[in-house]
């Protein structure tokens, strides 16, 4: 209940009808982003994985000013004040990118390391972190995982032991995209003794630049390669309590409630480049021929790709389902775990059925399709990993199903 409660404070703006997500003002946001992308992002993306980084400062500064950061954030801290349906249109939008680090990292920024603070920090730590946040001018992380506890949150270990009105800090994070770039973390850390591991967790906004913060390696990944993912370690950090947000003892819930947020805008980023590896797979496979006759000649290369649109436009389907009963207040945590486990496990099944069918061109290193197959792989285990989506939809749907 805790949980639900949490989430009804994250609703924002007035639904549209039940059969409508995106209208007239979404189209129009989405061209213009659409086309920084084209502009300012894309023609750069081969180099920048090359070189394993992207000008983190300079890209979140312009979607910044283009609003992408603020889109459902208050707007006295100089957000858009609109709903979570443009959230969900930024992540789809920004899928246009042909890499998915640039579109994980700005997430972070957006959907994952925001959206307590937004909802239940005081006007401080908004007017701290929120807001600078939101223009693109400081860039933030997101400090859960751990090396032993990253789907099993409640297991965390890094601990906050109380100090007058300060904690101090002591532990460790792990895989923590934007981390080495970052000027904040929002950690979660235990702050008391309480018996229940769902009530001794705090969420609290720490600077990066503070005494005791050490920046462990840069992980090197199977793919993501231009985004930043860092293990960060906290040695007797003195932050002040003030810097807590919302409640002591009410990060975990906080935390859940953001992860269902960060599981729709995953899904959200998925679709734009799934839709692109069918359709440059299905132009190859028209203009490559093999025994006199194209590729997509052949019934089952012809089946298979007609089968994963079809899947495809059933995410969809279920994302915008999920969005449209989150706009209207209902806990949607049992449609986004469906709608995560789905879409992960088909982006695996998208990318190597297309890898397949581009022979040995789609083994080549710079083909987008091979991109996508390795950057895609972490979808099933970033953000909750397949197992933990199928728990909780068997604990919403098995051990407690709701009869209407």
């Amino acid at each position: 209940m805790a949980v639900a409660s949490a989430l009804s404070k994250f609703k924002a703006g007035v639904p549209r009808p039940a059969h409508i997500l995106y209208g007239p003002d979404h189209f129009a946001f989405a061209d213009s982003i659409t086309q920084y992308i084209e502009k300012r992002i894309n023609p750069h993306v081969d180099e920048w994985e090359r070189n394993k980084a992207f000008p983190i400062r300079r890209v979140f500064k312009d979607l910044g000013n283009l609003g992408l950061f603020g889109v459902n954030k208050p707007i006295d801290y100089g957000g858009l004040g609109l709903d979570f349906s443009y959230s969900v249109l930024v992540a789809e939008t920004l899928g246009k990118i042909n890499c998915a680090a640039i579109p994980m990292a700005a997430a972070v920024q957006s959907d994952m390391a925001t959206p307590a603070l937004s909802f239940f920090g005081s006007d401080y730590l908004k007017q701290e972190f929120l807001l600078p946040s939101m223009s693109g001018d400081r860039i933030a992380c997101l400090g859960v995982s751990e090396a032993s506890a990253g789907s099993d949150v409640a297991s965390i270990k890094t601990t906050s032991r109380w100090h007058g009105d300060d904690l101090i800090i002591n532990g460790s994070k792990q895989w923590i995209t934007n981390g080495h770039e970052a000027d904040w973390i929002c950690l979660l850390t235990n702050t008391n003794n309480h018996k229940s591991m769902h009530r001794n967790k705090s969420l609290v906004c720490v600077n990066m630049n503070e005494p005791g913060i050490t920046l462990g390696r840069r992980f090197e990944k199977l793919g993501m390669h231009c985004s930043d993912t860092a293990e960060i370690f906290f040695d007797e950090v003195r932050v002040p309590a003030r810097n807590i947000i919302g409640d002591e003892g009410r990060g975990f819930v906080y935390q859940m409630a953001q992860f269902q947020d960060e599981r729709l805008v995953a899904v959200a980023v998925l679709l734009e480049p799934l839709g692109r590896i069918l359709d440059v797979t299905m132009e190859y496979t028209k203009e490559r021929h093999i025994f006199g006759e194209p590729v997509i000649n052949n019934q089952s290369v012809r089946y298979r790709l007609a089968e994963l649109m079809a899947e495809l436009e059933s995410v969809k389907a279920l994302l915008y389902k999920a969005v449209l009963e989150r706009l209207a207040g209902e806990d949607v945590t049992p449609l986004a775990s469906m709608a995560k486990l789905k879409a992960a496990r088909l982006s695996r099944v998208i990318t190597d059925s297309c890898l397949q069918f581009w022979g040995g061109n789609g083994y080549t290193w710079d083909n987008l399709v091979s991109r996508f197959y390795r950057d895609l792989r972490l979808f099933s285990i970033a953000g909750g990993c397949d197992e933990v989506m199928l728990s909780i939809i068997a604990k919403y749907k098995i051990d407690k199903p709701k009869r209407h």
